[in-house]
């Protein structure tokens, strides 16, 4: 957990709408915690924050057409690899008609009683600085998780082969500590701290927010979600057809994640005893495996995304009747 209270700000613009508001950012990879800790905080004392909108999870960059949402930039575990995706206070979307067109967008969804406006969308993470900038009264919470938990759980609809999950891990966060000087009000915590002390976090982040933590009951967190991926990791390791791949890419990024204080080889026991057996998978033959996983998965994921474009335009051209019998089947 890391505070920030004063950091240079070097650049803003000046709207005249909301100032006396608190704007929180929740931030953080696809599949780190980021929608269960939203949820809690939101039910802190004068806390807002987006329900029932319509759009994919509740998230701001759906309910707003200043800045380009994720998925235009490749999507979970792809769009951080993009330039464009991250923003800073230079930005040429920095506009006083943009930002006032952006709070808009998101106050038409927030209760106009509550003073702390709460909004939650991963790919805040690369954009700090230029919702800082634009909002000058805000406050980022970044949640981070194991490396494992969130490329694996990622990959069931990203389809994309782990090793280039784990560097999009690793690039997103390296963004990520680039900005963070520049952030006045930061707090950070990670999913397994969160899921251990989710009520000392609570309190604190209220503490840091300026608020208080009612006495009702928050949504339930639970550490089994990340053993069922680490046990996942492990037979990947062991009894898989691509054991050698997932043996090398282990190997590889094990000493950058370790800078994060995660590891992709220490705390697996299947690792070390197949290191120790086997010995290290050649720089050549580790290069050709994570090529197949390339050639593997890309076949597939054009025909994932095509039947998503193919979804998203029956939708949109379907009569309206039938789009309300769609909805009342899934309800």
């Amino acid at each position: 957990m890391t505070r920030v209270a004063s950091a240079p700000v070097e650049r803003t613009v000046e709207t005249d709408y909301k100032i006396d508001r608190k704007y929180v950012f929740v931030c953080g990879l696809e599949r780190s915690g980021t929608t269960l800790l939203a949820s809690n905080l939101a039910k802190l004392e004068d806390c807002t924050g987006f329900k029932n909108t319509g759009v994919m999870k509740d998230e701001g960059q759906y309910l707003q057409d200043v800045y380009r949402n994720d998925p235009k930039f490749g999507g979970a575990g792809r769009y951080g690899f993009n330039r464009r995706a991250h923003l800073t206070e230079a930005s040429d979307l920095l506009t006083a008609e943009n930002v006032t067109r952006l709070g808009k967008s998101w106050h038409s969804h927030w209760d106009s009683r509550k003073s702390i406006c709460l909004e939650k969308t991963p790919g805040n993470l690369i954009r700090t600085r230029f919702l800082q900038a634009a909002f000058p009264n805000s406050y980022f919470i970044v949640i981070k998780r194991h490396p494992i938990a969130v490329s694996i759980a990622t990959q069931k609809w990203s389809l994309t082969p782990l090793h280039k999950l784990f560097e999009h891990w690793l690039r997103y966060y390296e963004l990520f500590e680039q900005d963070k000087r520049h952030l006045e009000n930061l707090y950070e915590l990670t999913y397994e701290d969160y899921i251990n002390h989710p009520a000392r976090h609570h309190q604190d982040i209220a503490g840091f927010l300026g608020t208080h933590a009612p006495a009702v009951e928050m949504e339930e967190v639970s550490d089994a979600h990340n053993q069922r991926y680490f046990d996942r990791w492990e037979r990947l390791l062991s009894d898989s057809r691509w054991k050698h791949y997932h043996r090398f890419i282990a190997a590889k990024y094990d000493s950058s994640f370790a800078k994060y204080g995660y590891f992709l080889t220490k705390d697996f026991r299947t690792t070390e005893e197949k290191r120790q057996a086997h010995g290290e998978t050649s720089f050549a033959s580790g290069c050709l495996y994570c090529l197949a996983a390339n050639l593997v998965m890309f076949p597939w994921r054009v025909i994932r995304r095509t039947q998503w474009w193919l979804e998203r335009q029956l939708r949109a051209r379907s009569p309206r009747p039938i789009k309300t019998i769609v909805k009342r089947l899934r309800a």
